[in-house]
């Protein structure tokens, strides 16, 4: 009886001890597979840069003299016209300078007749002395002296001409002189800084003092910065667009008009200037802005997009791995537009198909064997 009874425990423990290993021992992790579904979009490959904003055309308008600033009749922001008053400088002494000339131009030009009056005597003089000594009415010298004093007029007169020349030149330039104490708009366009206040004294001696910048900005130039590794897939009408930081999603769209031959340095890193022209006729651009930049080299609407990852490529083909239910299916593709996320798929898969992108599973090596012998037939 009792050996029966230790029998009887024994299988107990031992029918315990196995419903324990049944139900407490690790399982094999299954794979879980990470899959994606096919859908239509847009899809771009672009090379990505940044850039900033400047007028296209813009004067950045200096003082040829010097002198006070007297009045500014302009505002920053503001319209000019082409010709329009902007600043005057203090012209006093401009002015005298100018009074000086004339008189003595016209003191020059009064001589000037004085000299023709008395080389018109002159003649009259040595033409009667000349009749006079044919009769011997006067002497040899008589008739020497006054045709020498008619030839000092005329050499008189050549110099008083030069002279006056000369003076009225020097008018001319005191003219202009006096004409700069008066600052012009060179362009029209946007008052789009003033260096200067009223009152201020400029000194145009060595360098002409900068006054203020017009700019118009109905048209600005977009400066890209890009890096050497990219700059020789750009080509002269690129399709470009670029966002501003404050702009949201817009998109402002333009083409490539030239890219600068040479570059610039920083911090080690080689890049080149893309000039793009854009159309800023709302005004919703400024002078200086920075921007985002991308200049399209292929793109694709309204297409078949998977991500990169899923597709494998032998060099010849391109496949993917189609999940239908639980069940697996090798499937070439044909790809059109690449990016570094997407492909665009041309033919193999359709809208709303399943592909398998990778797995998640608590011990992946058993999903990753299973997802590489699918794979590696490829």
């Amino acid at each position: 009886m009792l050996f029966l009874k230790k029998i009887f425990i024994f299988i107990l423990v031992a029918a315990a001890a196995y419903a324990g290993y049944y139900f407490y021992k690790d399982e094999p992790d299954k794979p879980v597979f990470l899959t994606e579904q096919v859908k239509r979009g847009d899809i771009e490959n672009y090379i990505a840069a940044t850039g900033t904003l400047e007028p296209k055309k813009y004067v950045e308008v200096g003082a040829q003299v010097s002198g006070q600033l007297e009045k500014i009749y302009v505002e920053e922001g503001q319209l000019v016209e082409a010709g329009q008053l902007l600043m005057e400088i203090d012209a006093t002494v401009f002015e005298t300078k100018v009074q000086n000339s004339e008189a003595s131009l016209e003191g020059n030009r009064a001589e000037l007749q004085q000299l023709e009056a008395e080389l018109e005597l002159a003649a009259l003089r040595a033409k009667r002395n000349k009749n006079l000594r044919d009769k011997n009415a006067v002497s040899d010298d008589t008739l020497a002296e006054s045709v020498a004093n008619e030839k000092i007029l005329r050499a008189k007169i050549r110099a008083m001409q030069s002279q006056i020349k000369a003076d009225s030149a020097s008018l001319d330039g005191d003219m202009a002189t006096l004409g700069y104490a008066k600052i012009y708009a060179p362009i029209g366009g946007t008052v789009v800084s003033i260096s200067v206040r009223e009152g201020q004294t400029l000194n145009a001696n060595q360098n002409a003092p900068l006054l203020l910048k017009i700019a118009d900005l109905s048209v600005l130039t977009l400066r890209a910065e890009v890096s050497e590794a990219d700059v020789n897939r750009l080509n002269k009408g690129m399709v470009v667009y670029f966002k501003t930081f404050g702009g949201g999603e817009r998109r402002w769209y333009s083409t490539v008009r030239q890219v600068l031959p040479t570059p610039s340095i920083v911090n080690d890193v080689v890049l080149y200037q893309a000039l793009i022209d854009i159309d800023n006729a709302d005004n919703q651009l400024m002078d200086a802005m920075t921007t985002q930049v991308f200049f399209i080299r292929d793109s694709a609407e309204d297409a078949l997009i998977i991500p990169l990852g899923a597709v494998r490529s032998n060099g010849k083909d391109n496949k993917v791995v189609k999940k239908n239910g639980t069940k697996l299916e090798r499937v070439n593709v044909e790809t059109g537009v690449r990016n570094r996320t997407h492909v665009q798929i041309l033919s193999g898969l359709a809208e709303n198909d399943s592909v398998v992108i990778g797995d998640q599973t608590r011990n992946g090596n058993k999903a990753n064997s299973l997802l590489g012998s699918q794979r590696r037939g490829f």
